[in-house]
């Protein structure tokens, strides 16, 4: 199928959808739309601060332009729709974000238009919550005036070397003939070649149990991390042990957050509930996996009193707010838990990140990072994430933070067992 005269708008210009615009911009006419003007004027000068662009592969994107005018979008016809797919307070999806997008695309949408989405969602939210805003707003008439498709992000925030381009992208449509031009846009691309879907439902429904299964996965490791530490013996011992399996999993314990594996299984099971079914284990690993920050900061307590370390007061330094190592990406870090836990205590909290953004962790979760940490000032220090910066400090620099009878938590199995009071 031809796809010579498509012209592509991505909306939405965040860790998903700049990284699919420049690959595209490389290739075809591109408009990067983006409802953040700050972020829009930034990469017209050749910046990304979410890092997962250089300015060098900016500016091989020819043929991408950016902008926050609506108007501008008028010259698609092909639209891409890339933003977030977030939950509520309730742990309910919030498709706000989603509902908006399709809002703006409706006002500009003609006649053999198609409408790509990638934002992770539950299967059917593509047919039955987005396309009748599309069909409500332009008038039109959907798989007879304008087509859809879906093709869910896969990318992981500061990977460098899984990227847009050589990762397996699945692609469906909303007839046969629009899936197979789908797969032909994105397979301009992909160089490691599509996988196409039967059905936009499967290709949605194959998207959210993608960070399910990895959620249960680790939610498994952080229950027998959990039983380990009740029998004193070391978590990471018995992971090694095991993994000289050839068929063990190599999951790690730890906080699970992030955009993807910490929200996706919510669109899952919300879903099934509307169908009438309670899904058990889905939630279960669900619920352990959130209640992670308050378990770390009741062991840390722990610590502190058989140290008799006056809990109430205390200073307690932790190491690290992003969801993941060595990427500045702050979305649902469950870092926060910890800081939140730590103050229902009163110990008073500094947070360390080299590699956040001090004004989003401040609009974001309230929080002031700190830039240098002083030597010998806290009780405990708990090591969140694994930044390479954490690592380079090494077990002496990381001991030097905390007074001599602090307690040196490691979450990340950054030091040795030897080295660290207490780990996961």
């Amino acid at each position: 199928m031809q796809t010579d005269n498509l012209t592509l708008a991505v909306i939405g210009l965040g860790y998903v959808g700049l990284p699919l615009a420049v690959e595209f911009g490389k290739k075809r006419p591109v408009i990067g739309f983006d409802i953040n003007q700050k972020r829009v004027s930034q990469l017209q000068n050749g910046q990304d601060h979410t890092l997962e662009v250089s300015s060098g592969e900016l500016k091989q994107a020819t043929q991408l332009s950016y902008t926050s005018s609506t108007e501008d979008l008028k010259a698609a016809n092909v639209y891409i729709v890339t933003v977030p797919t977030p939950i509520d307070e309730h742990k309910r999806p919030d498709l706000t974000p989603l509902i908006k997008a399709s809002e703006t695309i409706g006002k500009t949408l003609k006649q053999g238009d198609i409408v790509i989405y990638e934002s992770t969602v539950y299967p059917g939210a593509t047919e039955e919550d987005c396309v009748p805003v599309l069909e409500r707003v332009s008038g039109l008439v959907f798989n007879q005036d304008f087509y859809a498709g879906y093709s869910p992000e896969r990318i992981n925030p500061g990977d460098k070397e899984h990227r847009v381009t050589n990762i397996k992208k699945v692609t469906a449509g909303s007839t046969l003939e629009i899936a197979d031009l789908v797969d032909a846009l994105y397979n301009e691309i992909i160089t490691v070649g599509t996988h196409k879907a039967s059905s936009i439902k499967v290709a949605e429904a194959a998207k959210v149990i993608e960070n399910t299964q990895r959620d249960l996965n680790i939610a498994l490791i952080n229950e027998l991390a959990m039983i380990f530490n009740r029998m004193g013996i070391d978590t990471e011992a018995v992971l090694q042990a095991a993994g000289s399996k050839w068929n063990f999993l190599p999951f790690r314990p730890g906080l699970v957050g992030g955009h993807c594996i910490g929200v996706d299984p919510y669109y899952l099971t919300h879903k099934a509930q509307t169908i009438g079914y309670h899904p058990e284990i889905i939630l279960a690993g669900r619920r352990l996996n959130d209640g992670m920050g308050a378990y770390v900061v009741s062991q840390l307590v722990k610590a502190m009193l058989k140290k008799r370390i006056h809990v109430e007061g205390a200073r307690v330094l932790v190491m690290g707010l992003t969801f993941k190592e060595n990427c500045p990406d702050l979305r649902n870090t469950r870092v926060i838990d910890i800081v939140n836990e730590l103050a229902e205590y009163n110990i008073e909290v500094d947070v360390h990140d080299p590699w956040v953004c001090k004004d989003e962790a401040r609009h974001e979760y309230g929080i002031d990072p700190i830039e240098n940490p002083r030597a010998g000032e806290y009780d405990g220090v708990i090591l969140a994430v694994g930044h390479h910066q954490f690592k380079a400090l090494g077990a002496k620099g990381i001991r030097e933070l905390v007074k001599p009878a602090g307690v040196v938590y490691d979450l990340k199995y950054i030091l040795s067992a030897h080295e660290s009071d207490i780990r996961l």
